[in-house]
């Protein structure tokens, strides 16, 4: 594998840090801004609606430019809206900084998966891929929970000022180990809206955002919750989430086993595990050792539901996938977005920092009805059509006679 693909996973370990990080420092950001908990779970909404803004807006900008060039100027964005964050004298400055790193994101995994593709032979093209991915999940483990630390302990401006010089890093990377690609052939944009006219890519994208909304409404508020409810010292929620991290590493591990072997079979027994495990999280989170196995399940649950609905998402949009692929990494961040804005609701209408979890099943279960509603159209289509008795299909037969 060659060394570029390290500066791919650098980048992707950046990105993947300053996405989750802000989790663990609600908080703190609370406190120092004066706003309320809801209130600073508006950074996470704020920094999912930017990628689901940003991802097929960046892709498209990517078109114009070789590749080489818009990864380093999606780098140079991640690192000035962190720097942003890192100085920001008020809560708004923040949020702004917040959005401006979002924009980055989704544009950042659909061409650095194109890249890592092309710098290898094809037989090794999917461990290329995973090889940058490897950045993403590392940040679970690693960034995040050290990230936490560092902001509890020495203060969250540093912790983004720590992101920034990881995306300066990844940038310095790209610069000098990516070598320069040929310039994308301009991307027939009819082509690719062509897609979401399918009804299958439409509810792929639904499922999307409703079964990873279900794990980002418990996720979001862990801190408050973990520290109120279950007992947990501040510093505790680092190793929470480093079994969070874990579960996802785990589950992704999983889900993409089986989504090549029975992909909607996988999806059934995922999302519903999830909203089960959401809706007893409730229970559980007023238990020290209950709440950190509901956290560890809910990462790999969750995550076990990330390779079967891309792979579903680039199944169904065969033909055009790349926007429709940028768009899916959208919709899991507009789930992350909808269901902190849903869960900061209910914790500020009084039901308590545990009800977001309930927040999180309902989404969970929806997914799952959207799973049965897509498996169930798919075979009425699969149906042939009936054919009268001189070998003429119905459907042509009526059209004649039209």
């Amino acid at each position: 594998m060659p060394l570029a693909l390290l500066a791919l996973a650098i980048g992707a370990f950046g990105i993947g840090t300053t996405e989750f990080v802000i989790m663990g420092l609600l908080p703190e950001v609370a406190g120092d801004f004066g706003v309320s908990i809801p209130t600073a779970g508006l950074l996470v909404t704020g920094y999912a609606l930017g990628v689901v803004l940003g991802a097929p807006l960046m892709t498209v900008l990517g078109t114009k430019v070789p590749r080489k060039r818009m990864l380093m100027l999606l780098m140079a964005l991640f690192v000035a809206g962190n720097l942003v964050s890192a100085v920001a004298p008020s809560f708004a400055v923040m949020l702004i900084g917040r959005v401006i790193a979002s924009l980055a994101h989704g544009a950042f995994f659909g061409i650095g998966s194109v890249v890592a593709a092309e710098l290898v032979a094809p037989s090794k093209k999917a461990g290329a891929i995973a090889m940058m991915f490897t950045g993403l999940t590392v940040a679970n483990v690693v960034g995040v929970p050290l990230g936490t630390l560092v902001g509890q302990h020495v203060g969250w401006r540093v912790t983004f000022g720590i992101v920034a010089a990881l995306g300066v890093a990844g940038l310095v990377g790209i610069a000098r180990l990516v070598p320069e690609l040929p310039k994308p052939a301009g991307v027939q944009l009819r082509h690719e809206l062509a897609a979401f006219k399918n009804t299958q890519v439409l509810l792929a994208m639904a499922m999307t955002v409703l079964g990873f909304g279900g794990v980002f409404a418990a996720v979001t508020y862990i801190a408050p919750m973990m520290t109120h409810v279950a007992g947990f010292a501040d510093g505790s929620v680092t190793w929470l989430l480093v079994l969070f991290g874990l579960g996802m590493v785990g589950g992704n591990l999983v889900g993409g086993r089986f989504a090549d072997r029975a992909l909607m079979p996988m999806l059934y027994v995922s999302l519903g595990a999830l909203a089960v495990v959401l809706a007893l999280f409730t229970v559980t989170a007023h238990n020290k050792i209950a709440a950190a196995v509901t956290v560890a399940l809910i990462g790999a649950l969750g995550f076990a539901t990330v390779p079967p609905l891309q792979k579903r998402v680039l199944d169904q949009a065969h033909g055009a996938p790349t926007l429709a692929s940028a768009v899916n990494i959208g919709a899991f961040n507009l789930g992350n977005a909808l269901s902190a804005w849903l869960g900061g609701m209910v914790i500020a209408a009084g039901f308590g920092y545990t009800s977001p979890n309930w927040v999180g099943a309902a989404l969970a279960a929806g997914a799952l009805l959207l799973a049965f509603l897509s498996a169930a159209l798919e075979r009425r289509d699969a149906v042939p059509n009936p054919v009268t008795a001189d070998g003429v299909p119905t459907a042509r037969r009526e059209s004649v006679h039209h």
